[in-house]
């Protein structure tokens, strides 16, 4: 029985909606393979490869259509640029997909969507360079931005801001891994089943698990179809997050018994972490004395999202609200003992996972992010006890978001004092970009 479902198509339509609509990857993504779940698993993948793949590379495949186009793809139609963009990347990075089967499904799928007289374009230029894949060329390395865009994908006022902070073989080095493909990483939820255990569980299953070299309570993995397939996720065994955001309820240090803020909380992955750590204590063991921690965030829909994991994860430790970090919660003024502030940021350590961030960020976007964090610091610092401690993170790579505001945090509030800083940067397809500084209140 012929399949009824063209994916390549369904390809197009996500990448229309991502950069013609605005609309996020991650959730394009998820509703189309939640629609298409009864696709085998081949389609389910090859749909989703080919659109991250796509955004991902784009700056590079748009410079080598250029090459052998008369036509540049900047004034070519949305869609004609699009089927374009995605068999080139077949072309280039997909060994299961002979050349010849991307060139001829993007002449029909130009012709499906009334582009009838492109079709010969669409042909001419796919075939051209097919004919010439040895002749594609790079700029040279001299031209750092224009290598780095071309090479890896990184515009040109990316590595003007890296360039600020950091030498041109680290930003190369963040290029590259960007572009490694990883596996998924997961916290094991220790309180309700030991990573062993897990890890055998998962591999019945045929799931390609491996261990972190250094965390027990992690694992790595690939080979699975969706999550809501695999029933350890669905009984919440496990939690998705990575190595990098992990640091953050590790580095804090949850005690038993303490009141805990994480007010920026959605999806909720710091909150029971830190929620889990303080049951793990000794001195709450049998005594139910766990603790709590405080999760908000700024609306009703992000609140579910919380709830949803919390349900799923099993922590009854955890009060969830709606509240705006930016406005004061005077009934929690010096309430807590320790504050979570993982604030809206660029999100430029994440592109390996989210590569359509860099199309709808700029560098005036960073600045006004920058000042967006220290005015979220100057409220929720309020929170913070004597004694007590704030912890400041974002997902993103640069100074302007990072270093710079603790800097600018620090000369406005004494009491404060820098205990940890840390800005982790993308590695091994394993690891995504992450800053975190851990701040103490002084005690009275």
């Amino acid at each position: 029985m012929t399949n009824p479902v063209n994916t390549r198509e369904v390809i197009l339509d996500c990448l229309l909606a991502v950069t013609k609509e605005q609309a996020f990857l991650h959730i394009v993504m998820r509703d189309v393979l939640s629609k298409y779940a009864y696709l085998d698993k081949r389609d389910r993948s090859f749909i989703s490869r080919v659109c991250h793949g796509t955004l991902e590379r784009m700056p590079e495949v748009d410079g080598i259509i250029n090459q052998f186009s008369k036509v540049p793809v900047r004034k070519m139609k949305p869609v004609i640029r699009l089927i374009l963009r995605s068999a080139l990347y077949q072309m280039l990075y997909m060994d299961s997909v002979p050349n010849s089967a991307a060139v001829n499904e993007a002449v029909k799928l130009a012709t499906k969507k009334g582009f009838f007289g492109l079709k010969g374009f669409v042909n001419g230029v796919l075939r051209n360079i097919d004919r010439n894949l040895d002749k594609i060329t790079y700029p040279e390395r001299a031209d750092f931005e224009e290598y780095m865009e071309k090479r890896y994908s990184i515009l040109p006022w990316m590595t003007q801001l890296w360039r600020t902070s950091m030498s041109d073989e680290k930003i190369e080095e963040i290029g590259k891994a960007f572009l490694t493909e990883g596996p998924t990483c997961v916290r094991v939820m220790v309180d309700r089943l030991d990573t062993a255990t897990l890890k055998k569980r998962l591999e019945q299953q045929n799931i390609t698990v491996s261990e972190h070299e250094k965390r027990p309570d992690v694992l790595y993995i690939s080979g699975y179809d969706s999550l809501g397939a695999i029933p350890e996720f669905v009984e919440g065994l496990f939690y998705v997050q990575d190595t990098s955001s992990m640091e953050v309820a590790t580095v804090i240090d949850p005690q038993a018994g303490e009141v805990g803020m994480d007010v920026c909380s959605a999806p909720g992955g710091k909150a029971i972490h830190a929620a889990m750590l303080m049951k793990e204590k000794e001195n709450c063991v049998g005594n139910g004395n766990y603790g709590i921690v405080m999760a908000r965030d700024i609306s009703p829909k992000k609140v579910a999202l919380i709830e949803e994991n919390i349900a799923r994860t099993g922590m009854d430790n955890i009060v969830v609200s709606v509240q705006d970090a930016m406005e004061l919660d005077v009934s929690m003024v010096e309430k807590a003992d320790f504050v979570i502030a993982d604030l809206p940021c660029s999100g430029l350590g994440v592109l390996r996972k989210k590569p359509d961030i860099k199309y709808r960020t700029s560098l005036a976007n960073v600045k006004e992010l920058a000042l967006l964090q220290q005015e979220m610091l100057r409220v929720v610092c309020q929170y913070v006890k004597p004694g007590g401690r704030l912890l400041y993170s974002t997902c993103t790579i640069n100074r302007l978001e990072n270093e710079d505001n603790v800097e600018t945090f620090l000369k406005e509030h004494k009491e404060f004092t820098k205990k940890v800083q840390q800005q982790l940067l993308p590695k091994d397809g394993k690891q995504d970009g992450f800053f975190y500084c851990l701040l103490e209140k002084g005690a009275e």
